[in-house]
């Protein structure tokens, strides 16, 4: 039984809430969990089965969030459905999380990064999905599902299809467009396999690349310039939302641009930037 009333709430997930494949993943993986650790009808657990089960968790405070998230919601569903009169995650509460700063690179890193000599179709490849990345803010799994239809290259926009199916007209910056007209143009052909397809960035087998794929790319062309953090698929985005912010952006247009439903997600970008303001303070004030 407990099977359908996972199942008939991860329908409800995606039919109606429509969620992202990875949050369905993430919220049946955490009810999987409490199914094997609990034993009993979940409809029939209350807030002592619950509070077993969190303390149960050997995770990180960011896991064990998730946990208390796709609980509440699933208790909250069938609340509302009258299957279950009192809500046994009710009292539950989220750990508090230190909010770590995310990773990103300096303006003088940024351009080491995407200096690269283009002398086969990876490296247009490359030249291309860095530019684009820094330009645009674009998310890695918009990156890789970008297709030629999404591409206006002549109003130097691309139109994304994000988070909860919501559409979002990005900009693209002159060099951006210059360096993915090269790729398209004189170097795509070259890694097209015996199949055709419309995504815009192929790998090495002719297929549209991963976002493993992605962040190998960038690690490796971060290694070769030297430039020694812990970068990761976001990084460029968070670069240059940093560097808007620094330039004296508004956060509602950085917030926008990003393609953020909350404007508390766009915040951490000021906390960066007083963190670098600090951070130039303690080194160059002279009476330190």
């Amino acid at each position: 039984m407990n099977e359908k009333y996972i199942n008939d709430f991860l329908m409800y997930l995606e039919l109606d809430l429509n969620y992202s494949k990875n949050t369905i993943n993430t919220y049946m993986n955490s009810l999987n969990h409490l199914n094997e650790f609990i034993k009993k009808d979940l409809l029939k657990c209350n807030y002592s089965d619950i509070e077993k089960f969190i303390y149960s968790l050997d995770l990180e405070a960011s896991s064990i969030s998730n946990y208390i998230s796709a609980l509440k919601s699933f208790y909250g569903y069938y609340t509302k459905l009258g299957k279950i009169t009192i809500n046994p995650t009710d009292s539950i509460d989220s750990p508090k999380l230190s909010r770590k700063l995310p990773t990103y690179l300096t303006t003088e890193e940024i351009d080491k990064l995407l200096d690269i000599k283009i002398e086969d179709a990876f490296d247009a490849r490359n030249k291309s999905i860095l530019e684009l990345l820094y330009s645009s803010g674009l998310r890695i799994s918009e990156l890789v599902n970008l297709e030629f239809k999404n591409i206006d290259l002549n109003d130097c926009i691309i139109r994304i299809m994000g988070k909860g199916s919501k559409e979002r007209i990005v900009p693209i910056s002159d060099i951006a467009i210059k360096y993915i007209k090269i790729y398209i143009k004189d170097y795509r052909h070259l890694l097209v396999k015996n199949e055709q397809n419309n995504f815009v960035y192929l790998n090495n087998h002719g297929k549209k690349m991963t976002r493993q794929g992605v962040f190998k790319m960038i690690k490796k062309e971060a290694l070769k310039k030297n430039i020694n953090k812990d970068e990761s698929p976001h990084t460029l985005r968070h670069s240059i939302a940093t560097h808007m912010l620094q330039n004296g952006a508004d956060l509602r247009i950085i917030q926008e641009f990003l393609g953020h439903s909350d404007i508390s997600t766009t915040q951490i970008y000021t906390h960066m930037s007083n963190e670098l303001l600090k951070e130039n303070y303690m080194e160059y004030f002279p009476r330190n």
